[in-house]
């Protein structure tokens, strides 16, 4: 499988002022697969340091955080010459140790010759010190769409959608859609994608996302000190396919829990959100820039960390998305759709993401990004009928340089009385955003 987050970090590897590296990302998206990938076809050695198992290992980053002592006595404890610039030092689950994530300031001082990858599926939980600003930082997704494609044997349609071949992909819709329905059943979890190579069998894929469920299920009492905050954080992740079924997606805390106020779930609702769980999408009511200044913390969308999951928790059977004909895709409200293109847009790193909506009017745009001069709405539509009424609002309203709607429809511009340009660009299409408005 190939993930794309590998050329970040070989400009990592390349860069004169390269610091530590912190990689980011949730329990099971692949980042000790990365690493090793990596390390394969970059280094000559890779050393993997895992905190959790090894606790002479913590032994030693208790005594001394030098990075001179640090390499001493990691060659005599693992018997191995380690060379600064061929030598990949990986520093896993390092949230489980607080001096080796402190040697990773160490190591930016005075250092800097040595390679280092720390990651940990719990660092954004973590309660003690980690030195932001002494690390580079990245953050690995679920598989996007197009590695999906790549990952399946379809490497020349990923190529396409890379470089916005609008032209070519049109001829090659339906194919398209139905990869599309594939992957919203599967979705990007790497050993679901690896068993629908290895079996084709969408049960089995299944049970694999159940399982991964159940094991997000069981950090929640495993990595939770406070036995009050683990019920309330089962109660959001359980309603999280509840919600987004919904016309209105907004997320509804007495929904969750009769007489249920925000304050009681804060803390619950922050460690899903910085453990990587889901992504929680706030509201604008104002699109001016930046659109951090104009954002409403009481009114959002929560979103899973990945569409094969939400599936998963929704119980939505192969049948309900791949068969001929079915409709159960627009039955939802187009929750699978708006998923995926959170995903998709949070795997690009189009960012800052937010949903616009006015207080008192049912007008509401599924997501808003901000460009360089202007901000962009994006209607999200799970079909071909892309009628809709809120984009009109909005656009009468604000007059906006760009405005997209991204539906099964091909790429084009689309004509209307409003100032400013409507484009269509398609579901598979829309991580590529940025590039296609220019």
């Amino acid at each position: 499988m190939e993930r794309y987050l590998i050329k970040d970090l070989k400009k990592w590897q390349n860069s004169a002022r390269r610091k530590p590296l912190m990689l980011y990302g949730a329990r099971q998206v692949g980042k000790t697969w990365l690493v090793r990938d990596f390390a394969s076809s970059s280094y000559n050695d890779l050393i993997e340091l895992n905190f959790q198992t090894d606790n002479a290992l913590k032994a030693i980053f208790d005594k001394d955080i030098s990075p001179a002592y640090i390499i001493h006595q990691l060659k005599l404890y693992l018997n191995k010459d380690i060379k600064p610039e061929r030598t990949l030092l990986f520093f896993d689950e390092i949230q489980e140790s607080q001096r080796a994530m402190d040697s990773l300031k160490s190591f930016n001082d005075k250092g800097r010759e040595y390679n280092i990858i720390a990651a940990g599926s719990f660092l954004g939980v973590m309660t003690g010190r980690r030195p932001v600003g002494q690390t580079d930082q990245l953050t690995l997704y679920p598989m996007s769409f197009c590695e999906f494609l790549e990952a399946i044997g379809r490497g020349n349609l990923a190529d396409a959608v890379n470089q916005c071949d609008t032209r070519a992909l049109s001829g090659a819709c339906d194919l398209l859609e139905s990869l599309l329905k594939q992957y919203y059943f599967v979705g990007g979890m790497p050993s679901a994608v690896g068993e629908y190579i290895n079996s084709g069998d969408l049960d089995k894929v299944r049970e694999i996302q159940n399982g991964l469920i159940t094991t997000y299920k069981g950090d929640f009492s495993k990595h939770i000190n406070d036995s009050r905050t683990e019920p309330k954080i089962r109660m959001l992740w359980d309603s999280i396919s509840l919600h987004l079924a919904k016309e209105n997606k907004k997320f509804i805390y007495r929904n969750v829990k009769s007489g249920a106020r925000a304050a009681e779930f804060e803390n619950a609702m922050q460690w899903l959100k910085d453990t990587g769980l889901t992504y929680k999408i706030n509201k604008v009511e104002t699109p001016k820039l930046p659109l951090k200044m104009y954002f409403k913390n009481d009114f959002f969308k929560l979103f899973m960390i990945d569409i094969g999951l939400l599936g998963a928790q929704a119980e939505v059977k192969p049948v309900h998305i791949l068969s001929a004909g079915t409709d159960i895709v627009d039955d939802m409200n187009g929750m699978l759709a708006e998923q995926f293109v959170c995903q998709e847009l949070k795997a690009a790193n189009v960012s800052p993401l937010f949903f616009w909506g006015r207080e008192g009017s049912t007008a509401e745009i599924d997501f808003i990004i901000q460009g360089d001069k202007d901000v962009v709405p994006i209607e999200v539509k799970s079909s071909k009928h892309t009628k809709s009424q809120s984009l009109k609002v909005y656009m009468n309203e604000y007059k906006p340089k760009y405005a997209v709607r991204s539906s099964l429809k091909n790429f084009g511009y689309i004509k209307n009385k409003f100032d400013g340009n409507l484009y269509s660009i398609p579901l598979y299409l829309i991580s590529k955003i940025e590039k296609l408005l220019g």
